[in-house]
């Protein structure tokens, strides 16, 4: 794969789905791609989920429908709604399910249990982790009094820093990832980072980072949206703080499927929530008026938990059983690898630029191009077939989501993204 923002030095000669190698041999790219496909140790998983003939590189915004989701949702409406109603709270377990479908995620990013309650959005909960993570570091030591904000994150998250750094009375401070360790000082409280990049699939290094937060004396919040589903994340392994994420991505929750946080086991005696409600209380039907925080991962809760969506999610999860998220990664790395490669034997020199970095290590779950008429040529794309993303300017991505996605589908996609551009693949 070129480095960021490299070009394709070398014009298209393919005949067929014939490309070119760096040494002027040939290879049968789509032959590759059938005998990388028959070698899948993960290759039964497509078949539990709903797909057609598109090719499907958008997980990385929602992720397909699992095949089990419709009825156990029918389930959750008929019976447990429809017959046992409101005793479905205790008899069906709807009370506990932030918790329980929480610890179900936790193994997926390196997290024992105990540790992720599921509910809310991503940005609600990054309100909570950002403010929170501001009080717990203010107790012993009020002069903290900066958050430090990836500057090209999802607007999203710059959002909400701002809005609680003017809350609770600190400066914000944008820097790029690699310039964090550069900022720190005796004034930051906490940091805010993604672990990639929602535009170029860049992986940010969690590890080298978090410790650097740590070293500084401040605590972190990591955004899992791009990455949780994907990769190993190892949040317990490398001391994170607190952690967020979607569920609709990777996970293929669906559509505005429930978030969740993460907060660290020692922290949690102590994590402020800035947004207790009912369900974060110690003794939630007392009804009393004053708060007590719940023990644990539960403070994390807010309001009664959105229970159709939540339970669509808890049904999608069962496409993660039996699953190693070490080999979702390893196909998923080998999948970007092989599209790269296609894309470089069958798009016309000139026409797209790599930003997603070459390095294994620095890389997420998906390849963005950059190409000067993007969104038009993404509209082409999904009219022949192949579902991708644009992101202004002029950015294409595509997500490949390991548990669905095969080395057929990137060989047909980069061939039906070199015909639009003006190439020759067959």
């Amino acid at each position: 794969m070129s480095e960021g923002s490299a070009g394709f030095g070398q014009p298209s000669r393919t005949a067929g789905r014939v490309g070119k190698t760096h040494d002027g041999g040939e290879r049968d790219l789509r032959a590759e791609a059938a005998k990388r496909d028959a070698d899948d140790e993960l290759r039964a998983k497509r078949e539990e989920f709903v797909l057609d003939d598109t090719v499907y590189l958008d997980g990385n915004s929602l992720g397909a429908l699992p095949a089990n989701v419709q009825a156990r949702v029918a389930d959750v409406i008929t019976r447990q709604w429809g017959q046992l109603r409101i005793r479905s709270w205790d008899e069906s377990g709807w009370w506990t399910a932030p918790e329980r479908i929480g610890d179900r995620i936790a193994p997926l990013v390196g997290a024992a249990p105990g540790q992720i309650v599921v509910g809310d959005s991503t940005s609600v909960n990054i309100f909570k982790a950002l403010v929170a993570a501001v009080r717990m570091v203010r107790d012993s030591d009020e002069g903290r009094d900066e958050i430090v904000v990836d500057v090209t994150t999802f607007p999203t998250d710059g959002y909400i820093a701002q809005s609680a750094a003017r809350m609770t009375g600190c400066r914000l401070v944008a820097v790029a990832p690699g310039e964090v360790p550069g900022v720190l000082g005796p004034r930051t409280a906490v940091v805010l980072l993604n672990h990639a990049d929602y535009r170029t699939g860049r992986l940010h290094d969690l590890p080298g980072l978090t410790a650097a937060v740590h070293d500084a004396g401040a605590l972190v919040v990591w955004d899992l949206c791009h990455t949780a589903g994907a990769l190993p994340v190892g949040l317990d392994e490398h001391g994170v703080d607190l952690a967020v994420g979607c569920t609709y991505k990777y996970l293929n929750g669906g559509p505005g499927s429930p978030a969740y946080i993460y907060v660290r086991a020692d922290l949690q005696a102590r994590f402020d929530s800035p947004l207790p409600g009912w369900n974060s209380h110690a003794e939630p039907f007392g009804m009393r008026p004053e708060f007590e925080a719940a023990d644990g991962a539960l403070r994390g809760r807010v309001g009664t938990p959105d229970i159709l969506s939540m339970l669509a999610l808890d049904a999608a999860l069962d496409a993660w059983d039996g699953v190693s998220i070490e080999a979702v990664r390893a196909k998923s790395l080998a999948l970007t690898d092989f599209f790269v490669e296609c894309v470089r034997a069958y798009v016309p020199a000139g026409r797209v630029e790599v930003l997603t970095p070459a390095a294994h290590g620095e890389r997420g779950s998906q390849v963005a191009l950059r190409c000067p008429d993007a969104g038009d040529v993404m509209r082409r794309l999904i009219e022949q077939g192949v579902v991708g993303d644009f992101r202004a300017p002029d950015v294409l991505r595509f997500g490949f989501t390991p548990l669905y996605v095969g080395f057929a589908d990137a060989e047909r996609a980069a061939a039906v993204l070199a015909r639009t551009l003006g190439g020759s693949a067959g």
